[in-house]
């Protein structure tokens, strides 16, 4: 029989695939080979037509509102923009702050501002300017029509990137239904767009059917969109059903569930790889994995447990995406213990626990019990480190790169895990292999040892599971 875990543990990687290719690198070999190429435009002329092509990032300037909170904090924001802008396969020119109590209702940073940032596009030759924050439709078409080039906002850019990441066809699905929630209340006709299809004379006279004040281009548009989003949604119901038919197994096996959360790129996928050796794809950068992944993990004292990576979060997470991935979010919801993996290297590592526990309150994930993962230790600072556990007492410092701290972490998971309520010694009969079996994948074996009469148990089990071996407790005291 193939042994799936060391001694300590650690997933065991059959000789004989030792040397293949994970599925994650795979992957990371098919994204890399799909990077955009800059400098090979295909930009329209006219800029108002923006809504009718797809969305293209190449020299980007970025531009951020700095309404409350500190200067650092401001600051870390833009710098965040600046990862999701490299992430979509841009090339960031410059950055710029406004301060402001709060953003022009007309261009986002005012106009003073907005003219000076069309002299930043200019000089720098930029094609495309992000902005921090998600924009009115009012603000994104004044913005444009000031800097004379495409302007979109952080919501876009996220669903930019989930759109290039997504691979299974719910997550495709999911990310096509944010897009659309995005798109529809930002639809605009220009010219032609905004004339009449059928009805009165210009329909030509065309007869029965032709006349009245026909459909716009426009309001043709708004239709299609709303008919393919209800597509989307009764197709997302069925492919959540599966998914809850397989949670629904596991409750019925009362296997405990572990859901790993947390800020995007924090090492959700790097902290599953080396629990279970799933092989997922692991990349520095924000919203690199979006499905979801469920693998069966196993306590150092042998209880077995799913362990799920989740989509990661962000500040200001777009709510479009959180209501799109609601089905994909319930893999939290319904888990009897979070892991929330914190970035120890982050340069605020505290807003980033402070974002994910928001989106948790969003999805009704607030009362499960959590476990505060601090990861990339290798690269924090120390002084970080010891200020963290000091707001998180119930924590471990790991990291997943190098696997300091698993064998802590792994204790800690078993310790958390919803409680065994029954300690049993018991003698079964080699003829009830079935229950030694269930013992092994819904209890705690102490002790085993094979006798002649049979299989001498000590383990620590459900309450159910422990009334059908409460009739063999006298045979192990005989034997004893």
């Amino acid at each position: 029989m193939t042994q799936l875990f060391s001694e300590d543990h650690e997933p065991r990687i059959p000789d004989a695939l030792r040397d293949e290719p994970m599925t994650g690198d795979l992957d990371l070999e098919d994204r890399r080979a799909l990077r955009r190429v800059a400098g090979l435009s295909t930009e329209l002329t006219d800029v108002t037509e923006v809504e009718y092509r797809a969305l293209r990032l190449e020299r980007v300037v970025l531009i951020g509102v700095w309404t409350d909170g500190t200067a650092e904090a401001a600051d870390n924001s833009l710098r965040e923009l600046a990862l999701l802008a490299e992430t979509a396969g841009s090339q960031v020119l410059e950055g710029l702050i406004q301060r402001r109590s709060r953003p022009d209702p007309a261009t986002y940073i005012g106009a003073g501002k907005a003219a000076e940032l069309r002299d930043v596009v200019a000089a720098t030759g930029a094609d495309t300017v992000i902005c921090d924050g998600e924009l009115s439709p009012s603000q994104l078409r004044h913005l444009e029509e000031t800097v004379q080039v495409k302007v979109i906002d952080r919501t876009a850019l996220i669903l930019d990137i989930f759109a290039q990441h997504a691979r299974s066809r719910e997550g495709k699905a999911q990310v096509e239904l944010a897009q659309l929630e995005y798109l529809l209340p930002r639809l605009r006709g220009w010219g032609g767009n905004l004339s009449r299809q059928v009805g009165g004379r210009a329909a030509g006279g065309v007869g029965i059917g032709g006349r009245g004040p026909g459909e716009t281009k426009i309001e043709l548009d708004r239709r299609r969109i709303r008919a393919r989003m209800a597509k989307l949604r009764r197709q997302i119901a069925d492919m959540a059903k599966a998914r809850d038919t397989k949670r629904g197994e596991r409750r019925r096996n009362e296997v405990p569930a572990v859901a790993i959360a947390g800020y995007t790129n924090a090492g959700k996928s790097s902290l599953l790889n080396r629990l279970t050796g799933a092989g997922v794809l692991v990349e520095d950068a924000l919203f690199a994995t979006l499905d979801p992944t469920v693998r069966r993990a196993q306590t150092p004292g042998g209880r077995a447990y799913t362990l799920a990576d989740t989509v990661g979060f962000v500040r200001h997470l777009p709510h479009q995406l959180v209501e799109a991935f609601r089905s994909t979010l319930e893999e939290v919801v319904d888990a009897d213990l979070i892991l929330h993996v914190v970035d120890g290297s982050d340069a605020d590592p505290e807003a980033q626990i402070d974002a994910v526990r928001e989106v948790l309150r969003e999805i009704g994930a607030e009362g499960i019990p959590e476990l505060v993962v601090i990861n990339k230790a290798d690269a924090a600072d120390e002084l970080v480190l010891a200020r963290l556990q000091r707001r998180e007492p119930h924590s471990v410092v790991v990291s997943a790169r190098t696997g300091a701290g698993i064998a802590e972490l792994r204790a800690a998971i078993e310790a958390d895990l919803p409680g065994l309520e029954r300690e049993l010694r018991v003698l079964v009969p080699y003829d009830r292999g079935d229950l030694v079996a269930r013992v092994h994948s819904r209890g705690e074996v102490l002790k085993l040892e094979h006798l002649a009469e049979g299989t001498a148990l000590h383990a620590r089990v459900p309450d159910d599971l422990a009334g059908e071996l409460e009739r063999f407790q006298d045979l192990a005291a005989t034997t004893s």
